[in-house]
C-alpha cells in the first residue's frame, strides 16, 4: 500500500488508479470493514487524526478530482466522507523520499512521466499535507535510500 504524500498530479496513469484502489483500502481498513492491512504503518498517520475517516476521505476527494481532471471515471460515491477540510502534516524529507521513489517507478515504466519528474526539486504535497522540516518519517518502509 502506498498512500503517496505527494500532489497526484505527479502519478502515471498506473499510480493514480492503483493510488484511487490502495485509498480505498484503506478507508474500508479506517472503517473497521477488513481484516487485512489492519496494521499497515501508511495509516498510522490518518489513525492519529481525530476523525481517522474524514481524513482518508479528505484524501481520496483530491485522488478523485485529479482523475476526473485527466477525464477517467471514478466513482466519488465510494468516498465515505468526502471533502471535509483536514489538514496533515509531512516532512520535507519524506516528500524528497517518495519523489526518488516515484521516480524509481516510472523510470521502469513510463518514460515520458519519468522525464517531466527528473528536474523537480521541491515537489507540491498532496493538498491534504502541509510540509515541515524533517527527515524521512518514522512509519515509511524504506529501501536503499537514507533517511536524511
Amino acid at each position: 500500500m502506498r498512500l503517496w504524500s505527494l500532489h497526484p498530479k505527479y502519478l502515471d496513469r498506473q499510480g493514480l488508479v492503483a493510488l484511487w484502489r490502495e485509498a480505498l483500502l484503506a478507508q474500508a481498513v479506517l472503517r473497521g470493514r477488513t481484516r487485512g492491512y489492519r496494521h499497515h504503518p501508511q495509516l498510522e498517520r490518518f489513525r492519529e487524526q481525530r476523525d481517522p475517516v474524514a481524513a482518508i476521505g479528505a484524501y481520496l476527494s483530491t485522488v478523485h478530482d485529479e482523475a476526473a481532471s485527466r477525464g477517467y471515471r471514478f466513482t466519488k460515491a465510494k468516498i465515505v466522507r468526502p471533502g471535509k477540510r483536514v489538514r496533515m502534516r509531512v516532512t520535507a524529507g519524506q516528500l524528497r523520499y517518495e519523489l526518488a521513489h516515484l521516480r524509481d517507478k516510472l523510470q521502469r515504466r513510463d518514460q515520458a512521466s519519468h522525464q517531466s519528474l527528473r528536474k523537480l526539486q521541491n515537489p507540491r504535497p498532496h493538498p491534504l499535507f502541509r510540509v515541515t522540516p524533517g527527515r524521512v518519517e518514522a512509519w515509511e518502509k524504506q529501501r536503499t535510500m537514507d533517511r536524511s
